[in-house]
C-alpha cells in the first residue's frame, strides 16, 4: 500500500508527492517521538529504582530473544490490521500522509513482521528517561519514513513495479541485517554488563 506513494501516484491522485511525503514523515516521527516519551516516563516511574546494570543486561536478553525469534522465522503476536488504503481516494495527499505516518510510526498498531519493533520499544523503556524516549523515537519514526521518502525518484509505472520486485527479492536480506542488528545490541548490552 506505501509503494502507492509515490511521484507517480500522487500525480494521478492530482495530489504532491513531496506534500504527502513530508506528512507521512512528519507524522511518523511525532507518533513514535510521542510514544518515546510516554514510555521512557513509564519507565522512570517503573524503573526508576532499578540499576543501570539490571536495565542494561534486560536489554541484552530482550534483543538475544529478539533475534532468536525473528531468525527462526516465528510468528509473533501483532494486530493483523493495515492502514485503509480507502484515504488515498478519500482525502487529501497530505491527510492520509499524516494519519498513515502516525499510525506506521508507533509500528505497534498494524501489522508487526519483527521482533525488532518491539525491542526499540523495549529500549526505550529500560532506558527509564523521557529524553532518550523521545530520541529514540523520533530516530524510530524517520527510520519508518525513509521507504516512502525513497520513493521520490519512482516517476514510471516500470519503475514503480522494479522496485516493488527489488524490496521483495531483498527481504531474505533485510530480515539477515535486522537480526544482526539486534545480535550486536545483545552482544554490546551484555559486555557492558560483564565489564562492570
Amino acid at each position: 500500500m506505501l509503494a502507492s506513494i509515490n511521484p507517480l501516484g500522487e500525480r494521478a491522485r492530482g495530489h504532491s508527492f513531496v506534500v504527502t511525503a513530508v506528512a507521512y514523515a512528519i507524522g511518523s516521527m511525532l507518533a513514535a517521538g510521542g510514544l518515546g516519551v510516554a514510555l521512557g516516563a513509564t519507565g522512570a516511574g517503573v524503573l526508576g529504582g532499578v540499576g543501570a546494570v539490571v536495565r542494561l543486561g534486560l536489554l541484552g536478553a530482550a534483543a538475544l530473544a529478539a533475534a532468536l525469534v525473528d531468525r527462526a522465522g516465528v510468528r509473533i503476536p501483532s494486530w493483523r490490521r493495515q492502514v485503509n488504503e480507502d484515504w488515498l481516494t478519500e482525502y487529501r495527499g497530505w491527510v492520509y500522509g499524516l494519519g498513515f505516518g502516525l499510525q506506521l510510526g508507533l509500528g505497534v498498531v498494524t501489522n508487526v513482521r519483527t521482533a525488532s519493533v518491539y525491542l526499540t520499544w523495549a529500549a526505550v523503556l529500560l532506558s527509564a528517561r523521557p529524553g532518550a524516549g523521545a530520541v529514540i523515537g523520533v530516530a524510530f519514526g524517520a527510520a519508518r519514513a525513509l521507504p516512502v521518502l525513497a520513493g521520490g525518484r519512482l516517476r514510471t509505472p516500470a519503475a514503480v513495479g522494479a522496485r516493488g520486485r527489488a524490496l521483495e527479492s531483498a527481504a531474505g536480506r533485510f530480515a539477515a541485517v535486522t537480526v544482526v542488528a539486534e545480535l550486536v545490541v545483545a552482544v554490546g548490552a551484555l559486555t557492558l554488563v560483564v565489564g562492570r
